[in-house]
């Protein structure tokens, strides 16, 4: 059975015969500015297994880039999407009401720490387009043009989600893009500069905030600050809990919205339902939530929450679309968060995180190529350095790691500024048998690496 298999690879080589054709009609017929890099053509997936054309199976640390935390082909989310699909799929919510989107913006209230006691949430298909409307809630509230990203920052490929994202790889030749978006400093603590305490390097940070109203636009012309409680593609770091109250500060002085994106931070990932959870235990809330990837198992869906005084200041008719909240992907959202309540994923994100950084911290222990280990529940990141004091990074190593540990039976995916950081996404209902091989591939493919480098 597919949801307990362990990895294994039969084929004499990865791709296998009937992957490598697939991958070739790709080449073919699809643009080559959707890149990948995996020798992997899915047959198909259960829990944190996938098995490809050929019958290799791979155990899945990427989970679909953060999608897949309840895992594939959950029966209970099938059985929810089928049941809706014999009633209909589609019923525009402009045109339309139908319960499911009722229904789920009602958890949405419920289960996000967003500041207000009356909240109100609304839907779009992806996590730039959660990103985008979150801006233009703010926009609406506020009246005012200017927003705040980060250093490190990735909230999509729209052209508004272009300039917000810090690396501009990924909005090569797409310019001019949209005015309006200043960049600060985003805590990246390990890079913090050299000899600085940290509680410095807390008002360092917060200074390079604060000096976007004196260089770039002045305080009363910003709607919003967006920031990740933990950046994903920025290299999987945290945002410092004593950094965030010092942003919420700023905020309320200046009458500007913080908006979370939690596009993959969301939904049980780093040990809490959101990772602004940990914000508000410290009694910070973000005004507008937005979130995606994994609300819906895999099928598209995203989410904007904020309090109704927000939401109802929004003009009518630029906020919506004509797939937004489709009535399948409503149906699987409200079955995936059922299930994640009464399985309690988040607890289990903790297990799992905490095993793979014990994991990894034996490796750092065989290997000075360790610079930093850290995230929070099961979103775990590792960032590999030639040497650990001059924290020079390493991203030719973790490029040979993607594909040796693929040719052994596992997926994994970089991040980071300088793709040296490799990023733990496996979905939280793998096994510990699986997690434990995974986890030994791993081990052995860091040696294989560094010796094939040498």
């Amino acid at each position: 059975m597919l949801y307990t298999d362990l990895p294994k690879i039969i084929t004499e080589t990865v791709p296998g015969p009937k992957a490598q054709a697939v991958i070739d009609r790709r080449t073919a017929a699809v643009p080559n500015g959707i890149r990948c890099q995996y020798p992997v053509v899915i047959e198909k997936g259960a829990g944190a297994m996938i098995e490809d054309v050929d019958g290799n199976k791979f155990v899945d640390f990427i989970g679909g880039v953060g999608v897949l935390n309840i895992g594939f082909s959950h029966p209970e989310v099938v059985a929810a999407v089928k049941e809706q699909a014999d009633k209909y799929f589609h019923g525009m919510f402009n045109v339309v009401t139908h319960e499911g989107y009722v229904a789920l913006a009602e958890k949405m209230c419920e289960i996000t720490p967003v500041k207000g006691t009356s909240k109100k949430a609304f839907f779009a298909n992806s996590g730039a387009e959660a990103d985008e409307n979150a801006v233009k809630v703010a926009k609406g509230y506020t009246k005012r043009p200017n927003i705040i990203v980060f250093s490190g920052a990735f909230h999509g490929r729209t052209a508004m989600t272009m300039a917000m994202t810090s690396k501009k790889a990924y909005a090569k030749d797409m310019g001019p893009l949209p005015g309006g978006v200043f960049r600060a400093q985003f805590p990246y603590l390990y890079r913090k500069p050299e000899g600085m305490p940290e509680e410095s390097a807390i008002a360092y940070y917060t200074k390079s905030l604060t000096d976007v109203f004196e260089e770039c636009a002045a305080a009363d012309t910003i709607a919003a600050i967006v920031v990740e409680p933990l950046q994903g593609e920025g290299g999987f770091i945290p945002a410092p809990i004593p950094w965030i109250k010092a942003v919420r500060a700023i905020c309320d002085q200046y009458g500007i919205l913080l908006i979370a994106d939690e596009v993959q931070s969301g939904f049980c990932r780093t040990g809490k339902m959101f990772a602004s959870s940990y914000w508000a235990e410290a009694g910070v809330q973000p005004d507008i939530l937005a979130t995606a990837k994994s609300i819906a198992g895999g099928v598209p869906l995203s989410a904007i929450v904020a309090s109704q005084e927000i939401m109802d200041a929004v003009p009518a008719g630029t906020i919506g679309g004509t797939y937004c909240g489709n009535p399948l992907a409503c149906a699987a959202a409200l079955k995936v968060i059922e299930i994640m309540e009464r399985d309690n994923l988040a607890e289990r994100s903790m297990e799992i995180g905490e095993k793979v950084k014990t994991s990894y911290r034996k490796l750092a222990e065989k290997y000075a190529v360790v610079g930093d280990i850290r995230g929070l529940g099961g979103m775990v990141g590792i960032e590999f350095v030639k040497d650990t004091a001059t924290k020079e990074p390493y991203p030719e190593l973790v490029s040979a790691l993607i594909q040796e540990t693929a040719s052994k039976g596992l997926l994994i995916e970089n991040a980071g500024t300088y793709g040296n950081v490799i990023r733990f996404l496996a979905p939280l209902v793998i096994t510990d048998e699986q997690l434990d091989a995974g986890l030994e591939i791993f081990d052995e493919c860091v040696g294989n690496c560094l010796k094939a480098l040498s």
